[in-house]
Parts: structure tokens; C-alpha cells; sequence
């Protein structure tokens, strides 16, 4: 499998550390599981002071996961699908490599013919 849009190291260094915690991963979970929340909305549902969700808010922006829009004096955020689906793509490729591998050890392990190398 070809990842479509290759993202750079600080890219990727970006999203897996934003997905890292707990807090964050729950964030874009509700958001991508129902509609785009206000920063405010979002803080009310953790226990945690505003300035701490607005933090992980601004973690998983810089990561491309959710994007904010000022609606008012709300600041509205919704979950970015597009870049789920590179993280997703990614650790597909990484897994389909590490299945190839670990198939190449079985077949090794199963032959008793084969001398290691």
C-alpha cells in the first residue's frame, strides 16, 4: 500500500504525539463522532479549567487533526477526517510491512532445512 500524502517527520511527530493523550484522542473522538463543538462546550464536558482544553485544542490544530473557526465569540471546532485518514494509511503501511516481515520469520522458523544468515 502507497501512502497517498506523505506527511513530513515533523508532521508525524506532530499527530502521534497529539494523539498521544488520553484527553486529546477523546476530544477528536467526540468530535468526529457528532457535530463541531465551541471551545467552551468542549471545556464542560472535561474536568479541567478552559485554558487546559483550549491547550489540547491547540495540539491537535497544530497537529491538522481539528480545525477552529471564530463564529462569534466562540471559536467552533471540528474534527479533520482527511488527516485521520493519512495517520490511519500510515500505520496501515507500517503494519502490512511488519506482517510481511514476521511471514518471512515463519516461513524461516517452519523450514528446518534453512540455516540463519
Amino acid at each position: 500500500m502507497v501512502v497517498r500524502h506523505p506527511l513530513s517527520d515533523a508532521d508525524l511527530d506532530r499527530l502521534f504525539r497529539a494523539l498521544a493523550d488520553a484527553t486529546r484522542r477523546d476530544i477528536v473522538a467526540r468530535l468526529m463522532a457528532g457535530e463541531p463543538l465551541s471551545v467552551s462546550a468542549l471545556a464542560a464536558r472535561y474536568n479541567m479549567s478552559f485554558a487546559a482544553v483550549q491547550k489540547h485544542v491547540a495540539a491537535l490544530e497544530a497537529a491538522g487533526l481539528v480545525t477552529k473557526q471564530p463564529q462569534g465569540r466562540e471559536r467552533i471546532v471540528r474534527g479533520n477526517p482527511d488527516r485521520i485518514g493519512r495517520a490511519r494509511e500510515l500505520l496501515a503501511h507500517l503494519e502490512g510491512l511488519w506482517r510481511a516481515r514476521f511471514s518471512q520469520l515463519d516461513a524461516v522458523l517452519a523450514d528446518p532445512t534453512t540455516t540463519p544468515e
